[in-house]
């Protein structure tokens, strides 16, 4: 279960009133991904680019555990506030 500062992490990276960059927001889905649901066990997409990119996002947090992808997705979140708030 996600701690409440992830949730609030979660709620504030949502409420950005500028979009990140695609990078930035790539980074933000994987350890959402990996912290929410842990290391990803689907296959890769072959056509649909964007779910690509998404998907290796996510792999590259294989072996992290949930917990500690938690705390590198409120910094990140925290560390991007200032800049698209």
């Amino acid at each position: 279960m996600p701690s409440p500062a992830f949730e609030q992490a979660a709620k504030d990276a949502k409420n950005f009133t500028k979009l990140p960059k695609d990078d930035e927001l790539l980074e933000l889905y994987g350890l959402y991904k990996q912290a929410t649901i842990g290391d990803n066990n689907t296959s890769k997409p072959l056509v649909d680019f964007k779910g690509r990119y998404k998907w290796d996002a996510w792999n590259n947090n294989n072996g992290i555990p949930q917990v500690e992808a938690e705390v590198q997705y409120i910094e990140l979140v925290e560390r991007l506030k200032p800049l698209y708030e």
